[in-house]
C-alpha cells in the first residue's frame, strides 16, 4: 500500500464520485463540497499520479482511459471503507440513522420529529432523505421507512399501516364541490411518480376515470400537494402528505372516504444487526405517532 503515500484519500473520492456521477455539480452535491473544491481535488490528483484522468470537454469532465480503470476499483474501495466506518456506529444507543423518501420527510416527519425529542432527548437523530433503497446491514443507516407492497426480502420488516387516499382541493374550489362526480368539473392534478391511479377513489362511487378533466401535471407528490393549496385543481393525496395541510386549513377534503391503495408504510431494519434501546424506542414512537396523527387506531387499515 505504500503507492498511497502519495495520494491523498479526498482526491482519491473525488476521482470517483465523478466519474461514477457523470459530472462536478453531482459528485460537490454527494461530498457536501463545492463544484470548484472537487475540480481542484481532481486537478490535484492527477498531478500526483501523472496521468490525465478526465478530459475538458465545455465544461464537462469526461474519463480517460485511465479514469475507466480506476473507478471500479475506487468504487468498491469506498464503499469497503463507508462499511467500515459504519460498523463503529452499530450498537449505539445514542444515536439513530434514519432513511427515509424526502416527500415524507418533508410533508410529515419533520413536523413530528419534535415530539420523539422531546420524549427521549438524548436519542440524537440523522435523516437521510433519499428514494434509493440503502442495506441496513452494509450501511450506517439503521432504520428505513418505505412504502411498498412488501415484504423485502434479506431485511427485518414491520408493517407499521396501509396507505389511504382521498382528493384534496383549495377551500374557494371545494365551494363547487357537492358530491363525488363534481370532481370532473375542476382540472385535476397530476403526480408523475403515482404508483395508484384515480379509480381507488373512485371505484366506490361507481365513477370511471374517464370523467376527469385533465390538470397540471409535476413530478413530485409534495410539488402536486403546493398546487392544490394554489387552487390549480383537485389532487388525489395520501394521508401522511396532506394531513398537515388540511389540519392547518390550506387544503379541504370534500368527501371523508379514504380508501386504501393496496401499498403499506414498513420499517425496515438489518437482519445482522442488534437491536438497540434508539432502534426500539423510535419503533415504538413511530408507530404510535403515525396512527394518532392520521386518527386511527393501532391496526385499524378499513376504510372509513
Amino acid at each position: 500500500m505504500k503507492n498511497l503515500n502519495r495520494i491523498h484519500l479526498s482526491g482519491l473520492r473525488a476521482v470517483e464520485a465523478v466519474t461514477r456521477l457523470g459530472s462536478l455539480k453531482a459528485a460537490a452535491a454527494e461530498l457536501g463540497v463545492t463544484v470548484g473544491a472537487v475540480s481542484q481535488q481532481v486537478q490535484k490528483t492527477e498531478g500526483q499520479l501523472g496521468v490525465q484522468l478526465f478530459e475538458r470537454r465545455n465544461r464537462q469532465l469526461v474519463p480517460t482511459v485511465h479514469g475507466l480503470a480506476m473507478q471500479p476499483h475506487l468504487t468498491s474501495a469506498m464503499s469497503s471503507l463507508s462499511t467500515a466506518v459504519a460498523t463503529t456506529q452499530r450498537g449505539r444507543d445514542d444515536a439513530l440513522t434514519i432513511s427515509v423518501a424526502p416527500v415524507f420527510a418533508g410533508k410529515w416527519l419533520v413536523w413530528h420529529l419534535k415530539a420523539f425529542n422531546k420524549l427521549h432527548p438524548d436519542i440524537r437523530v440523522r435523516v437521510e432523505a433519499t428514494v434509493d433503497l440503502v442495506d441496513p446491514d452494509t450501511t450506517d443507516v439503521d432504520l428505513c421507512i418505505r412504502v411498498g407492497r412488501g415484504p423485502y426480502p434479506g431485511v427485518n420488516t414491520e408493517k407499521l399501516l396501509s396507505q389511504r387516499v382521498f382528493p384534496v382541493c383549495s377551500p374557494a374550489l371545494a365551494e363547487k364541490i357537492r358530491e363525488p362526480a363534481d370532481i370532473a368539473k375542476l382540472p385535476i392534478i397530476q403526480d408523475r411518480g403515482q404508483v395508484y391511479s384515480w379509480r381507488t377513489w373512485l371505484d366506490l362511487f361507481g365513477l370511471e376515470e374517464d370523467i376527469l378533466t385533465e390538470g397540471p401535471t409535476f413530478s413530485d407528490g409534495s410539488l402536486c400537494l403546493d398546487a392544490a393549496i394554489a387552487g390549480q385543481g383537485v389532487f388525489l393525496a395520501w394521508e401522511t402528505l396532506a394531513v398537515y395541510a388540511v389540519q392547518a386549513g390550506q387544503v379541504v377534503a370534500p368527501f371523508p372516504q379514504r380508501p386504501a391503495t393496496g401499498l403499506s408504510y414498513w420499517l425496515i431494519s438489518g437482519r445482522n444487526a442488534p437491536m438497540t434501546r434508539a432502534k426500539k424506542a423510535f419503533g415504538d414512537w413511530l408507530r404510535q405517532e403515525l396512527h394518532a396523527s392520521l386518527g386511527r387506531a393501532e391496526g385499524a387499515d378499513a376504510v372509513s
